[in-house]
């Protein structure tokens, strides 16, 4: 991509884990070489969400959560790497989804296509949590790509300086983007063609 293009694809990432070395946030931080070269990747750290008040859900959320809400409204897909707790997703990203999908069935999660991956330095990789997140996704009408489990078991040993560098993972996790491109490109289509703008 030339310096002076613009990427035409936006992808938002969300770690689970807000832990300064976390693992799923060094994941994350390993997919832009993934990608081609017209897609961009932001991470959207969730550290200074607070929990979840109705009395603050309005008009004028909180600061993080109207930045938050801002990029997964400006993105054309989600990534979400989360470590596994006690069988489940960690509450801060659960937290996380439950003020991005305010207002309720018209929120900027509505209809965005999301890879859900976790990694855990267990031998399970995290599964567990992942149907936990899909629920919690599904509820907001966003889109869960339906695939193979991204599940990364023993990813301490997999990062090196902060980054993800096991060769086999990165080319599972490779494919796996190119899935959620795909269908990110196919409800593009679908919104541009004349059967849809007719309904």
């Amino acid at each position: 991509m030339k310096a002076d293009q613009h990427p035409t694809t936006q992808l938002v990432a969300i770690s689970g884990s807000i832990r300064r070395a976390s693992n799923c946030t060094a994941v994350l931080r390993s997919l832009q070489p993934l990608l081609p070269p017209d897609v961009a990747l932001q991470i959207v750290p969730l550290d200074d969400i607070p929990p979840y008040n109705a009395d603050l859900d309005g008009d004028a959320p909180p600061e993080a959560v109207a930045r938050l809400k801002s990029a997964i409204a400006g993105a054309d897909g989600l990534v979400l790497c989360s470590p596994e707790y006690n069988y489940g997703m960690p509450g801060v990203l659960k937290n996380a989804i439950d003020w991005a999908s305010r207002p309720g069935f018209a929120s900027p999660l509505r209809g965005k296509p999301a890879l859900i991956m976790t990694a855990s330095p267990g031998t399970a990789g995290g599964v567990r949590a992942q149907a936990q997140i899909r629920d919690a996704l599904a509820a907001t009408l966003a889109r869960p790509l339906v695939r193979q489990h991204v599940a990364i078991a023993n990813v301490a040993s997999r990062i090196q300086e902060g980054r993800l560098v096991d060769a086999t993972t990165l080319d599972f996790i490779g494919v796996a983007l190119g899935e959620l491109l795909d269908e990110i490109a196919l409800l593009a289509a679908a919104q541009l063609s004349p059967r849809a703008s007719s309904r």
